[in-house]
């Protein structure tokens, strides 16, 4: 049992890799008085840690099948030794390491587990090249990039030593741009950008990116700046921790790019620098990332959400982190702004209405224009809705108030 506040480090899979490496320094220093680490499987890859034991709290992780259903079932051999291994180390201060299980029944499953033989990795993944998929689009030129990859895939012939890699996130990035005018090259590499698809403001800030370069502007770092509200402001609520790490993650896609399209992404210099400042900023909320969840919790107790004027005006950006956008803000990519006087404004179903007139969600008039799929829209709000819980009602809250208040 652990005592009340000890010290610990955390790790996991979203945070930058910065943070990851700062929290594991942490741990590792022996002048620090961290000596826990609470983390997910994260640690298994990557990380060198002076662990003496490692204690699973649970067995189970949930995959996806080949259907992209979600499962859950065992940590592999495999999974297993790489978290186990972690305790003692060649080279470490703990030269033996120990491995057990929170929970007394996990612990015989956990000494199955590992007494299965590793499977050998029998075949290796091949993914369609730029130049195979040119030449099935000289062949099929009204073909969009989903459909000439699916044609690839079904067409392609490969022996037991090999198997086609999973396209799926390849094919999403791909209909997410369609209605972009790019060149089949350009398109291509786009779709290969490392995009967590389950983030919406990634998401829409990667087609931004698209939509802007098929203009031929550059994507400067004074664009990137009106597109991510930079600064930022100290996050009060894990879900502004969250948020925060997903604009890492749109820096991140801009360098990814600025190395393929250095005339278009001139900027990389200039956004590995505001990345630093944000990777400190991530890193330090960390350590605070106990207030972080007390905080959270009291705000979804009482239904309140942290006001303006608590979030410090050094750092506090144009749209305040406490006004963190809702999914439909996120893909219309504006932020709401106060209702003016004499218009009260209302929200009933997907559209708005005010006192002067009907007016539709943007969202709403990208699906209309064919700039986005209603699918894709469906998809990328019940994500959102899921990350954002019960905090989606609070914001709805505070915006009628303010409506009610514009009227006197």
């Amino acid at each position: 049992m652990l005592l009340p506040f000890q010290e610990c480090a955390v790790i996991y899979g979203s945070l930058p890799p910065g943070t990851k490496l700062a929290q594991a320094k942490k741990f590792n220093n022996p002048d620090d008085p961290c000596k826990i680490l609470v983390a997910t499987d994260a640690i298994g890859m990557g990380i060198n840690l002076s662990i003496k034991r490692v204690i699973f709290n649970s067995l189970i992780k949930p995959t996806l099948n080949e259907k992209g259903e979600k499962e859950m079932d065992n940590l592999s051999t495999s999974q297993a030794l790489q978290i186990g291994g972690r305790a003692g180390r060649f080279g470490t201060h703990f030269q033996d390491g120990e491995v057990t299980t929170m929970h007394k029944e996990d612990l015989q499953t956990l000494h199955d587990i590992v007494q299965q033989p590793v499977e050998p990795i029998e075949a290796a993944g091949l993914h369609p090249t730029a130049e195979q998929v040119e030449m099935f689009a000289y062949q099929l030129p009204d073909a969009s990039m989903s459909n000439l990859i699916d044609i690839f895939i079904n067409l392609a012939q490969v022996d037991s030593r090999y198997f086609v890699c999973n396209i799926e996130d390849f094919k999403f990035l791909a209909d997410m741009i369609q209605h972009i005018p790019l060149n089949l090259r350009a398109r291509y590499v786009f779709c290969c950008a490392p995009i967590n698809k389950k983030q919406p403001f990634l998401c829409t800030s990667f087609l931004k990116f698209a939509r802007q370069f098929s203009r031929g502007e550059p994507i400067t770092f004074d664009w990137v700046c009106r597109l991510i509200g930079w600064p930022v402001a100290m996050p009060r609520t894990i879900r502004e921790l969250m948020y925060l790490e997903s604009i890492h993650d749109v820096l991140d896609v801009y360098l990814w790019l600025s190395y393929r399209f250095m005339d278009m992404f001139p900027d990389g210099g200039l956004i590995r620098m505001i990345q630093r400042e944000l990777d400190l900023l991530i890193q330090e909320s960390v350590y605070r990332i106990t207030r972080l969840i007390r905080q959270s919790e009291s705000q979804t107790s009482s239904g309140t959400s942290v006001s303006e004027d608590e979030i410090p005006r050094t750092r506090r950006p144009k749209g305040h982190m406490s006004g963190i956008p809702k999914f439909d803000e996120m893909v219309e990519g504006v932020k709401v702004s106060p209702a003016k006087h004499g218009a009260t404004k209302t929200i009933e179903g997907d559209s708005e209405t005010e006192e002067r007139g009907h007016k539709h969600r943007l969202s709403d008039k990208l699906v209309q224009d064919g700039v986005i799929t209603q699918s894709m829209l469906d998809k990328l709000r019940k994500e959102w809705e899921r990350q954002s819980g019960s905090d989606g009602n609070l914001n709805n809250k505070t915006r009628k108030k303010r409506g009610r208040k514009s009227k006197y």
